[in-house]
């Protein structure tokens, strides 16, 4: 309507930019996260050697990560002794904070409904029943679990990866890092340019079903696969799986609920990940030690065949918006 000014939120968001404006903020965050997760991949590179030069086996390095996974999903700092690597990230970590923070928006979402109904209270940080009642809004937890099991085996074979690149690849902590880098090279050009053009172009469920089809062809490829030039050819079709249900389930998750969940909703997804990281290592230390590589290969073959089936059975919300 003409002469209508802009919701009190609104107006607090589109000045709390500062005077770098959006792009220069987006770009700002992609600079922060890249130096996180350089810092992070730092670590997970020298780690195996490290253990291996204590005598642990890999059923041991997976308990060591099903530690760290355990902290991260709690959220609990852990500081140990510091190497050049984990120097490093510590001084990193200390630089990020001034550097964000000027240009954090006071709020970052115009939402008009109150978070807790009227003469209610609000509800508590760590209250159960408010996650269990995200979750069960109607098209939120068929995706959520497509989401969880869809992208677990390709997290117990990502999670058990440097010891994999070093007892079944034989590759040197140089060479591992290099692998390393091909596949965040990869990551960075398929979630950045390739995704976003499809999802102008298909809707969201028919990206998921894409996901878990390329699953199913790169879990037989590993299956088979018997050096690391294998590896490097089934790697693009494991990124874009990785990349398309990550993006396309955030997406679709964090549309089905209301403005006021969109946070609970985004920390659901954010949890995935450390979740993995808390169950992957203890099971797929003994998976691979028991079976060997083939079998991540042949559970991620067989989990993603049911996951497209009953994606296949089951009809997904359509939203006509772009992914991001």
């Amino acid at each position: 309507m003409r002469g209508a000014r802009a919701p009190r939120g609104q107006r607090q968001h589109s000045g709390g930019m500062g005077t770098l404006g959006r792009p220069r903020v987006i770009l700002l965050t992609y600079v922060l996260f890249a130096l996180e997760l350089t810092c992070l991949f730092m670590r997970f590179s020298i780690m195996p050697y490290l253990t291996r030069q204590l005598g642990l086996d890999s059923v041991a390095f997976g308990y060591l990560q099903t530690a760290f996974g355990v902290l991260q999903l709690l959220g609990g700092p852990v500081f140990g002794r510091l190497r050049c690597p984990a120097f490093v990230a510590l001084v990193a970590h200390l630089v990020a904070p001034p550097l964000s923070s000027p240009f954090i928006p006071s709020s970052t979402k115009g939402a008009t409904g109150s978070r807790c109904p009227p003469g209610g209270t609000q509800a508590s940080v760590f209250d159960l029943k408010a996650i269990s009642r995200v979750l069960l809004q109607p098209g939120v937890l068929p995706v959520f679990l497509v989401k969880v099991v869809s992208g677990f085996p390709s997290g117990l074979f990502m999670v058990m990866f440097s010891i994999i690149s070093m007892d079944f690849f034989q590759l040197d902590a140089a060479q591992a890092g290099y692998l390393t880098s091909f596949f965040g090279v990869l990551q960075m050009v398929i979630q950045g340019l390739v995704i976003g053009r499809l999802s102008s172009h298909f809707s969201e469920g028919a990206l998921l079903r894409a996901s878990t089809l390329v699953f199913i062809v790169v879990g037989l490829a590993m299956a088979l696969m018997s050096n690391v030039f294998h590896f490097c050819l089934l790697m693009p079709g494991l990124v874009f799986g990785l990349c398309a249900l990550n993006v396309v389930t955030d997406s679709m998750l964090t549309k089905a609920v209301s403005a006021s969940d969109t946070g609970t909703m985004l920390g659901l997804c954010a949890s995935v990940q450390p979740l993995t990281r808390t169950l992957g290592p203890t099971v797929g230390g003994l998976l691979y030690r028991s079976f060997g590589v083939p079998v991540f290969g042949h559970v991620q073959f067989a989990t993603n065949i049911l996951v497209l089936l009953v994606l296949w059975r089951q009809p997904l919300p359509q939203k006509t918006d772009k992914v991001w």
